[in-house]
């Protein structure tokens, strides 16, 4: 047993401190980022914020309005193969950059059978993949990287999830080029709770993205972001890419049906790993194992262009207040100052 003496930090724990700043409009704000991947060599533009691979999240209605603006979706692992085929094909014919969206898979032999199934029948049309499991620190989920890496050279892989920097380093030499970070800080995620086992996202974020950009990786913090302040941290704090799953539920371009309680009108939204997602994909929750999630209704809130408007508007307000013209330089110019109290809640949450 061993205890680790140095303070781990989460998004509530600090707030940027500003800075001297010439710009004088938000406006003059590019939140866009440029990478090249050290694998596949591909070249990323756009603005690095994706929809998680959740069923509610990870959907192609969210994909095409994301897409529009230069986000990205990870697709959720359950749609079938000629769905999948025919919207990979449709991406080309709209125009839309090969970034939009991420074929997710796990590790079991029928996914890699998919996935080359797909693969065969769009090659040109798929360029990012996103592995993905809860434990990111098994020897089978390592082994399984280096697998897509040599059968598919051409892709960029994102894999995880990770919160450390050893494993972070040992996924980007199997072959990843962007790192996933982030183990229970999920609204929906109740892994911390059931297991006792994870990291604070703040200091995951710093310790892993110190690892992977001396590889020449990247690394996308998944989970943890409450409001768009949080995506500034994150940023700031040396994410390459933010992951979101509650701050895009709700929406018309999520899945599952509208609820009406008292009046109001509700989107479920659940945890993959929660009971109602395996019960809806793998029949219910194995013996061997136990629900890591949880089901929860959120507020409907129409078109997710709007809530895109106050997240973008947030992190472009942030670089304003630092003096960053650019999101990459919003790293080199961000202080934390540890706090007690984020907001004044007189009146109320808001």
């Amino acid at each position: 047993m061993h205890i680790e003496e140095s303070v781990k930090l989460d998004f509530k724990d600090v707030l940027i401190r500003p800075k001297r700043s010439t710009l004088n409009s938000r406006s003059e704000v590019d939140i866009h980022r440029k990478f090249t991947f050290r694998h596949s060599q591909r070249e990323y533009h756009g603005i690095p914020i994706i929809a998680a691979n959740m069923d509610t999240t990870g959907t192609f209605e969210m994909a095409r309005a994301l897409g529009k603006h230069g986000l990205s979706v990870a697709l959720h692992k359950h749609y079938p193969k000629d769905e999948l085929v025919r919207f990979f094909h449709s991406l080309q014919t709209e125009n839309l950059r090969p970034s939009t969206a991420f074929y997710s898979l796990g590790i079991l032999p029928a996914d890699f059978e998919k996935f080359s199934e797909i693969m065969a029948k769009a090659p040109d049309a798929i360029g990012y993949v996103c592995i993905d499991v809860a434990n990111g620190y098994t020897e089978r989920f390592i082994h399984f990287v280096k697998k897509v890496r040599t059968t598919f050279p051409q892709l960029t892989i994102m894999a995880g999830n990770v919160v450390t920097g050893d494993i972070t380093e040992e996924l980007i030499l199997a072959g990843a080029d962007i790192v996933k970070v982030g183990i229970g800080p999920g609204s929906v995620c109740t892994t911390r709770k059931m297991t006792g086992v994870g990291y604070p996202q703040l200091s995951a974020i710093i310790e892993c993205a110190d690892a992977a950009h001396g590889l020449g990786g990247q690394i996308c913090a998944d989970g943890g972001c409450v409001v768009p302040g949080d995506l500034a941290k994150a940023f700031g704090a040396g994410a390459d890419f933010v992951m979101l799953g509650g701050m895009l539920a709700g929406h018309d371009e999520t899945e599952g049906d509208l609820v009406e309680r008292e009046g109001k009108k509700f989107k479920r939204f659940y945890g993959m790993s929660s009971r109602a997602a395996m019960e809806k994909y793998a029949g219910g929750v194995a013996q061997y194992r136990a629900s890591e999630g949880k089901e929860v209704l959120v507020e409907y809130r129409g078109p997710v262009e709007g809530t895109l408007q106050d997240i973008l508007g947030g992190v472009r307000s942030a670089c304003t207040y630092v003096g960053a013209r650019q999101l990459k330089e919003l790293t080199k110019r961000t202080t934390f100052v540890r706090v007690s109290q984020q907001l004044n809640e007189v009146f109320g949450k808001s």
